[in-house]
């Protein structure tokens, strides 16, 4: 039964397209405990371990050791997390990162992550080389490290289960090394070595920025990910028991040093361990040797796996992610990696590649740790592991590893950051769509709920009313002039909703509606603009507007204007004119416009000018200066001048609302020219909008009420109001706050309504 189930657990792998993992996966133990620590027992804790606690004694060197762990517990804790949550396919930390926070994080770090694992086989190559001249001090550096490197890449190339068995004596010698220091240590050491001594100012940090680059080998294990058996329970695992044990182990080799040997000969010697242990050169080298080439190995496998995940995800070049059919190796990025660093060889020092390279280890831990604070902060019901962390420990981890990377080199910090930023920016603009969920949604959920709860507390005031536009679009090609309108009108300040209403019965439509909505969304990014797509069905224009109009928003930031287009059959106008009562109860605006010409004046060299015709009796004048002020906040309207027209039927209203109009403009602050004219006896309202603004660019002007039964007759008198109009707007105001939009009261004064007594419409 256990042969017929991993059968047929492995056919749906292939019919889900997910790839194939070898047919003997690997284990806990070998897979995953023994890189990682192979990874953190290394060249820190033989060759810096001994300075640190020279440096600031052995108390202080406890406390760094417990910091540096905790953080990385921390870390390792929400690795598990999200690796008990789902399948942690090939790619380790970068297919963690990028099924979580999207593909263009994950590449923006998956890609120095992969530069930083390949250019750690020529640090680590160096190191080895290096340390040999210990035993024979006339061994060539470079040469050496080529080799070193030609011997690592041969090992990967037998595969991953190979070259992690051949790490198994390391083991054995770190353990005797160990041993031979305890000898030591029993023979010769003193506790009165273990007294207080002076520690120079900062020492403390400095000390610690040393120590840190110990313990960031826990990914080790997690770069493997593809090739285990299990991935799910071998990377919790054997990632914790790894730390764990590289804890106490440096925990016990720091009270043996402080024992063993005077603080000014630990800081003084690299070479300590040998001149306490026993055949100290013939037990303690063997031990540093093996743990420097075995990290040299778990990068040279796990570089070529991130590398091939990218690949996989199109992030680098697709034929990078083929794999040997014999032992599905990523042989091409097996031999990219040994490329790199075989040619990084040739750079020599590299003391400023092994600092970034450290910045960018650091930016993934820090990543993993924000990921599983997001991911249950999100409160996603698919976010289920099976070893849940408080979010606060996670985004602390993820704060603190972040804090480090200033304290150990904030040149490299800031580097590896603009290259992070870059990259992402670089990826986003591929706008390669991924096909798998990300925590994104579920946080930006979550905030708007919170928000939305709070919002609902807090009453709508005068002072923060914006203009949420519902527009009315069909077809969206002939409209978009319009639509442009209402994205500049809401300037950024609120939400724009383009609604195509579909006229026919639900159940006869020949296109998804959905399918028309994804179209429409795609043409607005297209076109640059930011707003919402819907289509909805109804059986006739009013009855759409209303019920759309009632339904749009949610909580607070409903839909508060309506804006229509002109319509080009006359006949439709009166239609639209009916919703205006029903939409005046629900306390929504409406707009009716003709836009022409946006992107520039008739000429071409004179600024572009706004008109607004001030009235009274329908109380619309401090909407349609609040949309003027909006729309020339926009980028393209931003020269354009406004003008606030009004006519006064005599000498005496016009002084008056002079007046009121000259104390009201500065004091809403908004610039506006302000001219009040008295209209002559045989000259209609239309022939004195006409002679003043046929050449305005924008013309807002008030709408009113017709009474039922006579909008037939009220739309011919719009139309030839507007007739010779290059570009109008009709605004009916019907906000709960007539006469404080532009004023910001937050009581109804009514007092920017009462200037005139003339109404345009």
């Amino acid at each position: 039964m256990r042969s017929s189930s991993r059968t047929w657990t492995a056919v749906w792998r292939r019919l889900r397209g997910e790839p194939r993992r070898p047919a003997t996966g690997l284990g806990t133990f070998i897979g995953v405990f023994t890189p990682t620590v192979l990874t953190i027992l290394g060249v820190i804790l033989y060759l810096r371990l001994g300075w640190v606690v020279g440096q600031v004694g052995l108390l202080r060197a406890l406390a760094i050791v417990a910091i540096a762990n905790t953080i990385t517990l921390v870390t390792t804790l929400a690795l598990s997390a999200v690796a008990t949550n789902s399948r942690v396919g090939a790619g380790g930390a970068y297919y963690i990162i990028s099924r979580s926070l999207g593909v263009e994080v994950g590449g923006a770090i998956g890609l120095p992550l992969f530069l930083s694992q390949a250019l750690s086989v020529t640090l680590y190559s160096f190191g080895l080389a290096e340390s040999l001249r210990f035993a024979w001090p006339g061994v060539p550096v470079q040469p050496t490290a080529l080799v070193i490197i030609a011997a690592v890449g041969t090992l990967a190339y037998r595969g991953a289960a190979g070259a992690l068995r051949s790490q198994l004596p390391v083991i054995a010698l770190i353990g005797l090394s160990l041993v031979a220091l305890a000898w030591g240590v029993a023979e010769h050491g003193s506790l009165d070595r273990l007294g207080s001594s002076e520690v120079p100012p900062g020492a403390f940090w400095v000390a610690f920025a040393v120590f840190f680059p110990a313990v960031t080998g826990i990914m080790a294990g997690l770069g493997l990910s593809g090739d285990l058996a299990d991935p799910k329970r071998s990377i919790p695992r054997g990632t914790l028991a790894a730390q764990l044990t590289g804890f106490g182990i440096y925990l016990i080799a720091c009270l043996l040093l402080a024992i063993a040997a005077p603080a000014a000969a630990l800081r003084d010697d690299p070479l300590i361990w040998t001149k306490i242990a026993p055949y100290g050169v013939w037990l303690i080298l063997p031990g540093l040797w093996g743990a420097i080439f075995s990290s040299a190995v778990g990068s040279m496998l796990g570089a070529p796996r991130t590398l091939q995940a990218l690949a996989r995800d199109h992030v680098a070049p697709h034929r990078l992610g083929a794999v040997s059919g014999q032992r599905g190796e990523p042989l091409l990025g097996l031999a990219v990696t040994l490329a790199i660093a075989t040619g990084a060889v040739f750079l020599g020092d590299l003391n400023a590649v092994a600092a970034v390279a450290s910045m960018f280890f650091l930016t993934v831990y820090g990543s993993v740790n924000l990921v599983a604070a997001l991911e249950d902060l999100s409160g996603d019901p698919s976010w289920r592991p099976t070893l849940r962390v408080p979010w606060p420990v996670s985004l602390a981890g993820a704060l603190a590893c972040f804090g480090v990377m200033l304290m150990i080199d904030a040149l490299a910090s800031l580097f590896s950051v603009v290259v992070v930023l870059g990259l992402y920016l670089w990826i986003q603009r591929k706008e390669r769509q991924a096909d798998w969920g990300d925590v994104r949604r579920g946080v930006y959920e979550a905030l708007i709920r919170w928000s939305l709860l709070r919002l609902a507390r807090r009453p709508m005031m005068a002072r923060s009313w914006r203009p949420h536009i519902l527009v009315f679009a069909e077809p969206l090609r002939g409209r978009l002039d319009l639509v442009r309108f209402a994205d500049w009108f809401s300037q950024d300040r609120g939400l724009v909703t383009v609604c195509e209403l579909v006229v026919a019965d639900p159940e006869r439509l020949d296109e998804d509606p959905l399918d028309r909505q994804s179209r429409i969304q795609q043409r607005l990014s297209e076109e640059g603009i930011v707003a919402f797509a819907e289509v909805n069905v109804a059986p006739s224009v009013s009855d759409g507007i209303l019920n759309v109009a009632q339904a749009n928003g949610m909580a607070g930031i409903e839909s508060n204007t309506v804006l229509l287009g002109w319509p080009d059959d006359r006949e439709r106008l009166p239609e639209l004119l009916r919703v205006l009562g029903r939409l005046e109860r629900m306390h929504k605006s409406l707009i009716i416009g003709r836009p022409k010409d946006h992107n520039g004046s008739a000429n071409g060299r004179r600024p572009r000018s706004v008109h607004v015709w001030w009235g009274g009796l329908q109380r619309n004048s401090d909407l349609m200066l609040l949309l003027a002020y909006l729309l020339t906040r926009n980028r393209e309207w931003r020269d354009a001048q406004i003008r606030v027209l009004s006519v006064a039927s005599n000498d005496l209203m016009k002084n008056e609302t002079e007046r009121l109009l000259a104390k009201l403009i500065p004091e809403i602050r908004i610039e506006a020219e302000v001219e009040v004219f008295v209209k002559p006896q045989d000259e209609s309202v239309r022939d004195a909008i006409h002679a003043k603004s046929s050449d305005a660019d924008v013309v807002l002007l008030g709408l009113a009420q017709p009474q039922p039964g006579e909008e037939a007759a009220y739309a011919e008198r719009l139309i030839e109001l507007v007739g010779g109009l290059r570009s109008f707007f009709l605004v009916k105001n019907n906000t709960l706050f007539i006469g404080d939009l532009v004023s910001g009261e937050g009581e109804p004064q009514a007092r920017t309504a009462s200037l005139s007594k003339t109404e345009v419409d």
